[in-house]
This record gives C-alpha cells, structure tokens and sequence, in this order.
C-alpha cells in the first residue's frame, strides 16, 4: 500500500468534469484506488462516491492506492490532481 497527501489546486474544486477524469485515470489501473478525507474513505473510481465526498478548492486529502501496479496509479492520480484536474 503507498499514499500521499495532495491539495486541490482547482478553484471549482472536484466538481463533476474533473471527477468524471480523476475516476478515469484510477480506473485505468488494478489496484484499489481510494481517497481518505475528513476522516472518510471514498472510492476514487466510483464517480458517485467522488461527487460524495465535495472536495472543495484548498482541500487536502489522501489518495492511497493498494495492489500490483500502486506505485503508477498513485504517480498518475496525484500528479492529476497537483496539475488542476485538467481544468
């Protein structure tokens, strides 16, 4: 297992579009993909469990990541999220 603490950098937050691209991107891997915030754990390839979780501008959390190929999803989601989310 392997995690890292990341901020959203996006002023519109985690809103659907970016949701929608951060869920692609962890369901390109195997491995579990998960996001710890608030002192919740959320499934980072549900997009229903994302749009849950209002992540809002400012925000930290975790992403943590579990399986046979961690260690590049975790590389690929964090870095999304540190670039913007595509926005």
């Amino acid at each position: 297992m392997v995690s890292k603490k990341v901020t959203i950098v996006n002023e519109q937050g985690m809103h659907m579009r970016p949701a929608s691209l951060f869920t692609q991107k962890a369901s390109e891997f195997s491995c579990s993909v998960r996001i710890n915030y608030n002192g919740t754990t959320y499934n980072a390839k549900s997009i229903m469990s994302l749009m849950t979780a209002c992540i809002k501008y400012g925000s930290d959390f975790e992403i943590i990541c579990d399986g046979p190929d961690e260690k590049e999803a975790l590389k690929v989601t964090s870095e999304f999220v540190e670039s913007g989310l595509g926005d």
